[in-house]
């Protein structure tokens, strides 16, 4: 053969691997409302950057009449390409091709991706779209998933990984997103569970579809398995890029600063009268978040799952900040089993990738009752306080209003190595609220007072003088437990004066092979 023709032939070759499975199976895939495997990858990256690995890969496997059906990628497209012009490594599951079931070849090109990946200290995405294991590969097609899985934990905290769900996604396939950072589903054609709807018939006798057991609504309000839903997979897309945005490369780089135009001393008058006078009125945590941050901009992760927390991503002087805020608009903003892990696994993620974060705190204490105890509050409660303690990120926090108890000392309080942390004059820092106070500290005076008129004018001057005492920052502010008590419509200033202060900052834990966070 002559050169020509070597090249014909390589052309004619890439040409057939760029239709995976078919212009048929192509043409069902987009009659599902799904783009193909390349498709989402040419939206995802910048234009003309994608560099594909392992075109010409295919399976081994020679039994249950395989052997007669073989496709070149084997049913995943892997390669590295630039997302705003930054190293990005990427796989993308080809639904076309074998259903997107995962064997033997399937999973060592992701691996050799992954691999690269942490070579160069560049953040890995998975595209999933696949039917799962491919099962007349049996243990190979095990083998590889548990190689992958092996790859997710290696890299946990050490590149940041994203997972997105444009499909099916079940049985072992769920682990590896569920090991990666965050993951994003979409609404219309994504799904994740362990066992599908025919076994959960059988063994339980439940009947289910598979959105209602394991779709995008449900991981993204019930499970918190979904950190964002998307409408459809091009606003997916767009997410991950916006999200990759606020993260650096790796664990030893910063995230991108960006050039802020907002002035650092643009003040927001209407914070000052932001908190009700009635303290168990409730207002929108959110307006305060988006009045302080650059631009207003603000992006929530979780924010369906257990919304008595906000978590999310903002700038502030065009640098990346994680904030955690309680929402007093939802169940009074209180800490339960749910908001306790969705905020932990959040300041852990900041801690280990070094993204300063920041801490609003409105807390009326940890949610009571047995539903909350017998699923394990003191354990889940914990692990907020072991992420917060552990954290060596620059930790700026705020109390706005309440701040009782046991929850006090969780939200990033001075005692668990709060860098800076202020208050505003509305702040309440307490073991109690005064009516529960006055309750215990007073039991026995009031109930000796037999007249009403004079027992109720008791009880409100016994109030009133634990309100004086506790109802304000100033108590703490004696103890240095408050830095500085704060004029609220200058927050964004005092912030950022903050993180300035804290960027040179340098603090450890002492040596040890790792933790045991109480899981």
């Amino acid at each position: 053969m002559t050169i020509d023709e070597k090249i014909q032939v390589l052309l004619e070759k890439k040409e057939a691997a760029m239709l995976g499975g078919g212009a048929k199976r192509i043409e069902n895939q987009h009659k599902k409302d799904k783009l193909t495997a390349r498709e989402r990858i040419d939206l995802l990256l910048d234009e003309n950057s994608f560099e594909e690995f392992d075109m010409f890969v295919s399976h081994r496997c020679s039994g249950f009449g395989l052997e007669k059906e073989k496709y070149p990628t084997d049913g995943v497209v892997t390669g590295y390409g630039t997302i705003d012009g930054r190293l990005v490594y990427i796989y993308s599951q080809d639904f076309t091709v074998f259903g997107g079931s995962l064997g033997e070849m399937f999973a060592k090109k992701i691996c050799k991706v992954m691999d690269m990946a942490m070579k160069m200290g560049a953040p890995i995405i998975g595209i999933n779209d696949s039917g799962g294991a491919r099962i007349q590969e049996g243990v190979q097609s095990l083998a590889g998933f548990a190689e992958i899985f092996e790859r997710n934990i290696l890299a946990s905290g050490v590149i940041p990984q994203l997972s997105a769900i444009f499909g099916p996604c079940a049985g072992g396939a769920v682990y590896s997103p569920a090991l990666t950072d965050f993951i994003v589903m979409s609404k219309k054609n994504s799904y994740m569970f362990v066992t599908g709807p025919k076994v959960v018939q059988t063994v339980t006798h439940e009947s289910v579809t598979d959105m209602e057991l394991g779709g995008a609504v449900v991981h993204g309000s019930k499970s918190g398995v979904a950190h964002f839903i998307a409408e459809d997979e091009k606003e997916g897309i767009l997410l991950l890029r916006k999200l990759l945005s606020y993260l650096p490369q790796n664990n030893l780089e910063d995230a991108p600063v960006l050039n802020c135009t907002d002035p650092i001393d643009r003040f927001e008058e209407a914070l000052d009268q932001i908190i009700p006078e009635n303290p168990n009125k409730p207002y929108d945590i959110k307006d305060v978040i988006h009045a302080i941050t650059d631009d207003y901009e603000f992006m929530e992760v979780a924010q369906a799952y257990a919304p008595n927390i906000v978590t999310g991503f903002a700038r502030f002087d065009g640098r990346s900040v994680g904030v955690v805020a309680n929402q007093p608009n939802y169940l009074a903003g209180v800490l339960d089993n749910n908001a306790s892990r969705k905020a932990a696994r959040f300041v852990r993620f900041c801690d280990a990738f070094n993204i300063p974060i920041l801490t609003l705190v409105d807390v009326p204490g940890f949610m009571p009752g047995t539903v909350q105890e017998y699923g394990g509050i003191i354990i889940h409660g914990a692990k907020l306080l072991y992420a917060y303690g552990e954290a060596t990120v620059p930790k700026v926090t705020i109390v706005l209003r309440k701040a009782y108890g046991g929850a006090y000392d969780v939200m990033s309080s001075k005692h668990l190595r709060g860098d800076i942390n202020y208050a505003w004059p509305t702040a309440e820092i307490a073991v109690m609220g005064a009516k529960g106070a006055i309750e215990i500290l007073y039991n026995k005076k009031i109930a000796a007072i037999e007249d009403p008129a004079e027992k109720e004018e008791a009880i409100r001057n016994y109030q009133q003088e634990y309100e004086e005492k506790f109802a304000n920052p100033f108590d703490a502010a004696s103890y240095g437990y408050i830095d500085d008590v704060i004029v609220p419509h200058t927050t964004r200033f005092r912030v950022i004066r903050a993180f300035q202060a804290l960027a040179t900052k340098k603090d450890t834990n002492p040596a040890k092979k790792h933790g045991n966070i109480p899981l």
